[in-house]
């Protein structure tokens, strides 16, 4: 039972990590080595999701999940099973195959839901949206709205309503086109795609939804930050005040839009200059490493 134990204890670990994550503020100034811990984070309650109720069923090989995996198919090969390993426990290891079944459904359903949405608004776009040559690289729609997005892909779009185009100054919008670009440059869609699968796959953990929204947060950060870098602060913060004072948005299924999530968070953030917490990230990602690194390692050995 001692390599369910390390199972249960990783289960535990990521819990625990992950409210330390979601109470902290050094991650709004590393948004980038923030969302690398909630990844590994997600990665290791995945895979010890699975691995718990398998090292329980396994538990009479005395071996670790991966050896033991190995030697239960040699002995199902030869019709035998060692004394104590009866139905219950090989159910067990059906139950953790299927955890994994699940997740990887999920994750396929959910690349396949994103794929088809951004599809179905691309070629809406290509009836509806026009290239203006004050903002070039993007598409405009004629909508009085405030709206600026990204639908990424294979080739991304970035996307502006006529409404932000009258409601931000030339140095603003450079600023927000900046942002969506970085969005489609860093694949910050793949990004939240496992934590959506995970949040179908694993509905029964409040926890997870929230890891999903924080890690929306820190994408659209790290986004702000791309677009800083270039732009200064002040443009984009200003935007980001518009945005706010423009009141409801909708950012279409498959898409990231820049006003979406926490404006002013993301404003008071931008103008306070804080440097990122090197050692404390450095620190986190370590704790994210070796957890990731002990299920993968029972499952291996």
């Amino acid at each position: 039972m001692a390599y369910a134990l390390h199972f249960a204890a990783t289960v535990l670990a990521c819990w625990l990590t992950a409210q330390v994550l979601a109470a902290a503020t050094w991650t709004w100034r590393a948004p980038r080595v923030a969302i690398l811990c909630w990844q590994s984070v997600g990665l290791a309650l995945g895979l010890s999701a699975m691995g718990l109720p398998m090292a329980v069923g396994l538990a009479a090989y005395g071996r670790p999940t991966g050896s033991a995996l190995v030697a239960l198919a040699t002995d199902l090969s030869h019709g035998t099973l060692p004394a104590g390993l009866g139905a219950a426990h090989l159910g067990l290891v059906g139950v953790g195959f299927g955890i994994g079944a699940v997740l990887l459904t999920t994750t396929v359903r959910s690349v396949h839901g994103a794929v088809r949405a951004q599809r179905r608004h691309r070629d809406l776009l290509t009836l509806v949206a026009r290239r203006d040559p004050t903002v070039p690289g993007a598409l405009v729609l004629d909508h009085p709205s405030a709206a600026a997005y990204c639908l990424p892909g294979v080739k991304p779009r970035v996307v502006v309503s006529a409404g932000t185009l009258s409601l931000l100054d030339r140095a603003e919008l450079e600023a927000v086109l900046t942002h969506e670009r970085a969005h489609a440059q860093e694949r910050h869609d793949l990004v939240l795609l496992p934590f959506t699968a995970l949040c179908r796959a694993l509905p029964w953990f409040g926890w997870v939804r929230d890891a999903h929204e924080r890690v929306a947060l820190l994408v659209e950060m790290r986004a702000d930050d791309k677009a800083r870098e270039l732009h200064a602060e002040e443009p984009l913060a200003g935007a980001l005040r518009r945005f706010a004072a423009a009141g409801h948005r909708v950012t279409p299924a498959g898409a990231l839009g820049m006003g979406d999530r926490d404006l002013d968070v993301r404003v008071q953030r931008l103008l306070v200059a804080d440097r990122p917490p090197r050692l404390l990230g450095a620190a986190a990602l370590a704790v994210a490493t070796a957890l990731v690194a002990l299920p993968i390692s029972l499952f291996l050995s």
